[in-house]
């Protein structure tokens, strides 16, 4: 306990300074992840993010 009280002002200055650097990076992530998807009438519309694999697989077998 006494330690904390030493270093209090050392302790809390790295949240003061985490604390928005995470809001930051928060903000920079969510961005840049929207997909958006446009169809046509009586379309089948697939919208995969990341690998689509249809059918079999050489390594299936």
């Amino acid at each position: 306990m006494d330690w904390i009280i030493e270093n209090k002002d050392w302790l809390f200055s790295g949240v003061a300074i985490a604390i928005p650097l995470t809001v930051i990076g928060w903000l920079i992530a969510t961005r840049g992840n929207k997909q958006i998807q446009k169809g046509g009438k009586n379309s089948t519309n697939i919208q995969v993010s990341g690998s689509l694999n249809i059918g079999r697989n050489k390594d299936d077998e």
